[in-house]
């Protein structure tokens, strides 16, 4: 790792950011034959903290299935209202017919860290401060004062970015979670089985089922480890840790399930419904500082995968004219990570969210339990945010279609107040 000054020759582009999201936009931009430094305050070959999941025709689609490290063709929900009785029908699962794997957290850092090496990306030690433009180019300020300089500059430092500006539209929704990977008493999920969303609640009051609900979302790892998560979907103010550990242990204390072991505790906090950034800033931002989030999911590793050629490609074809400035440079950038119809569907999400989360516990089952009763390639287009205008248009219709009265009326009417 090295310090640079000003005064030596102008790299094109500047990553800030040491993640998922910097490593993945810094090794697309080295691949089109840029010269690329990422600037991080820590060292970006620092192990990551959390876990990343994604769908397996997802995953298989990127070829890069090998990444996983672990990988469920047993993929279920549960959408009923939970009973003591095993055998109830409250207790049925909604099955999936879909993979879904775990990357393995060190497989897909090294893979963008060997991708980053292959092109040269050179890794600089900072923490960036400040950005201005002088002349054609860009020049980052330090914490240290030292600066440097690049044809553009890249965010992804996340969701409360260094450098871009996005515009206030109020409180921003947050998806929180807590889990454990540990050791139980008992399985708390089936042998081999993925549990993506277990809406049961017959462990709450009637009081607490009043208030915002939360689900489960756990893994079967194997060798008698298993992962529970409690997850609000998605709340302003976000649901605290304190109440979801809570929650989580009430829960498996339910079906008599107790802690022996916790190997790691996670603790999850992220926005789920950020506006836009103002796509003329000439900084280009990509991932949680581009509002990259899934609003429908929470899941961002796929679109990062997915994204990064086409932004990388036309910031390479912009930069293609020697002379060109920055504030351009981005805005090329800009168009090809939010098109139009990327923007028109984002649109659609942050909607629909917002309906979503002012339905009550009982609405929001039967919401999911129609949702997943849509053909497979159509919600798990919407999940995945692959689907065209007029398909994720035709999803939400039919999906309105399938719905009872009563989540047609929350869909349709303002949220009650509480």
């Amino acid at each position: 790792m090295s310090h640079h000054r000003t005064g030596e020759m102008a790299r094109d582009v500047l990553v800030l950011g040491g993640g998922p999201a910097a490593l993945c936009i810094a090794a697309a931009l080295a691949a089109e034959g840029l010269q690329v430094a990422l600037l991080a305050p820590q060292d970006p070959r620092t192990p990551w903290p959390n876990t990343y999941g994604i769908w397996g025709d997802e995953v298989d689609a990127l070829g890069l299935g090998h990444l996983l490290e672990h990988r469920w063709s047993h993929t279920v929900s549960y959408f009923g209202a939970g009973d003591p009785d095993p055998t109830a029908a409250a207790n049925l699962p909604t099955v999936h017919g879909r993979d879904y794997g775990l990357f393995n957290r060190e497989a897909l850092q090294q893979h963008w860290l060997a991708a980053c090496d292959r092109g040269g990306v050179e890794l600089l030690q900072g923490l960036a401060t400040g950005c201005q433009a002088v002349g054609a180019l860009s020049v980052v300020e330090g914490a240290d004062g030292g600066s440097w300089q690049a044809r553009l500059v890249v965010d992804a430092t996340g969701h409360q970015p260094l450098l871009v500006r996005r515009p206030d539209r109020g409180p921003v929704a947050g998806q929180s979670a807590y889990g454990v990977v540990g050791r139980f008493s008992a399985p708390p999920v089936p042998p081999d089985q993925f549990v993506l969303m277990d809406y049961r609640c017959d462990h709450l009051s009637e009081a607490e089922r009043a208030e915002p609900p939360t689900f489960l979302y756990a893994m079967d790892l194997g060798g008698g480890r298993f992962f529970v998560e409690e997850t609000s979907l998605a709340l302003a103010p976000p649901v605290p840790f304190e109440v979801l550990q809570q929650r989580l242990h009430r829960r498996l204390a339910q079906r008599g399930v107790q802690v022996l072991a916790v190997e790691h505790e996670e603790f999850c906090l992220f926005p789920m419904n950020l506006p836009l950034p103002d796509l003329r800033q000439p900084v280009l931002g990509f991932g949680g500082a581009a509002s990259m989030v899934h609003p429908a999911s929470g899941y961002m590793v796929g679109a990062l995968l997915r994204r990064a050629p086409a932004v990388a490609a036309a910031v390479a074809a912009a930069m293609a004219a020697p002379e060109v400035p920055s504030a351009l440079l981005a805005q090329a950038g800009w168009r090809a990570l939010w098109p139009p119809e990327l923007r028109c569907k984002h649109a659609l999400y942050q909607f629909g969210l917002g309906k979503l989360m002012g339905f009550p516990e009982d609405q929001l089952r039967q919401f999911f339990a129609s949702f997943f009763s849509l053909p497979g390639p159509q919600w798990a287009g919407f999940l995945a945010n692959t689907l065209n205008v007029p398909e994720l248009l035709a999803a939400m219709l039919r999906l309105f279609a399938l719905s009872s009265w009563g989540v047609r009326a929350g869909l349709l009417l303002p949220p009650r107040q509480p």
